[in-house]
C-alpha cells in the first residue's frame, strides 16, 4: 500500500491544503482541498472515497471531483462513510440547492455517485487492502481509519479530542508502523480545542501516554498561523515520541 498526502492542514493559504490522502491510485481518505492538485487522469482513476466525517475541510472536493470526471468513468464514484455523514451529504450538499444530486445524474440507474455505509470496526477489504473505521470523538459523528496492508498498518485519527476508545483499538494492532494524529491548536487555545473537540499539545501528550507501542508519529491538521508554535509545543510535550509534522506529497509505503 502507498499513501500519498495531498493535504494535511487545518486551513488554506499559499501551499496549505486541507485533509486528503490518496491510497494507491484509486482510494481517497477524505477529500479536502488537496484533491484539486491532481490532474484529470488521476481524478478519473479514483473509485472510492472514505470519509472520516462531514466537515467541509474533509469533503469539499467531492462535488467538484464527481462533476469534473464523472463522464470519464465507467462506474459511479463510491463514497464510504457513517450513515450520519452520508445523510448530511444528501441533505446539505447534493441537494440540488448547493450542488446537483449526482446519485441521479445522468440517471438514477447509472449515476456518477453512490453511497456505501460504514460501521465502526467493520473492515472493508479491497484487493488485499483492509480499511477499518476506528473510534473518533468529534462534534459530529466521526471515525478514524486503520489502513492495513498485511505487512504493516497506518492509523489516521481523523479529527478527534481525548478518546480512550481509540487507544483501546490502537493498542491491539500488532503491526502498527505509523500514527497520523491531529493537533489543531496551540496550548493557549486549549479552551477552543476542547469546545471544538480537537487536540492541543498538552492534550496530545495525555493521549499518547495511553499508547503502549512506539509507531512513527506524524502531526496533522495544524491551524495556519500557529504551525511553528504548535509544533514547538508538541516537541516539548511528547519528545520521547519524536513527532514530525505531516507535509504535502509525503508518501508512506507499507
Amino acid at each position: 500500500m502507498k499513501l500519498r498526502i495531498l493535504g494535511c492542514s487545518g486551513g488554506i493559504g499559499g501551499h496549505l491544503r486541507t485533509t486528503s490522502m490518496l491510497l494507491d491510485r484509486d482510494v481517497l481518505i477524505d477529500a479536502g482541498t488537496g484533491v484539486g492538485d491532481l490532474n484529470l487522469d488521476a481524478l478519473a482513476g479514483i473509485d472510492h472515497v472514505f470519509l472520516t466525517h462531514s466537515h467541509l475541510d474533509h469533503v469539499t472536493s467531492i462535488p467538484f471531483l464527481v462533476d469534473s470526471v464523472g463522464y470519464m468513468r465507467g462506474r459511479p464514484l463510491t463514497v464510504h462513510a457513517l450513515p450520519e455523514t452520508l445523510q448530511i451529504l444528501r441533505d446539505h450538499v447534493f441537494n440540488w440547492k448547493v450542488w446537483p444530486d449526482f446519485t441521479e445524474i445522468p440517471s438514477a440507474e447509472a449515476p456518477y455517485l453512490r453511497y456505501e455505509e460504514l460501521a465502526l470496526g467493520n473492515t472493508v477489504a479491497m484487493d488485499g487492502r483492509r480499511i477499518t473505521p476506528i473510534p473518533a470523538n468529534h462534534v459530529v459523528p466521526a471515525v478514524g481509519f486503520q489502513l492495513d496492508s498485511g505487512m504493516a498498518s497506518l492509523v489516521f485519527s481523523g479529527d478527534t479530542t481525548t478518546n480512550d476508545a481509540l487507544w483501546e483499538v490502537v493498542n491491539r494492532i500488532p503491526n502498527l508502523r505509523y500514527l497520523i494524529i491531529e493537533t489543531a491548536f496551540s496550548n493557549k487555545e486549549m479552551r477552543l480545542a476542547i469546545a471544538s473537540k480537537h487536540l492541543c499539545p498538552s492534550m496530545l501528550a495525555q493521549e499518547l501516554a495511553k499508547l503502549r507501542c512506539r509507531p512513527e508519529v506524524f502531526i496533522t491538521h495544524l491551524k495556519p498561523g500557529e504551525i511553528e508554535l504548535t509544533m514547538k509545543e508538541i516537541e516539548e510535550c511528547v519528545a520521547e515520541f519524536r513527532p514530525r509534522m505531516l507535509f504535502n506529497d509525503q508518501v508512506f509505503d507499507f
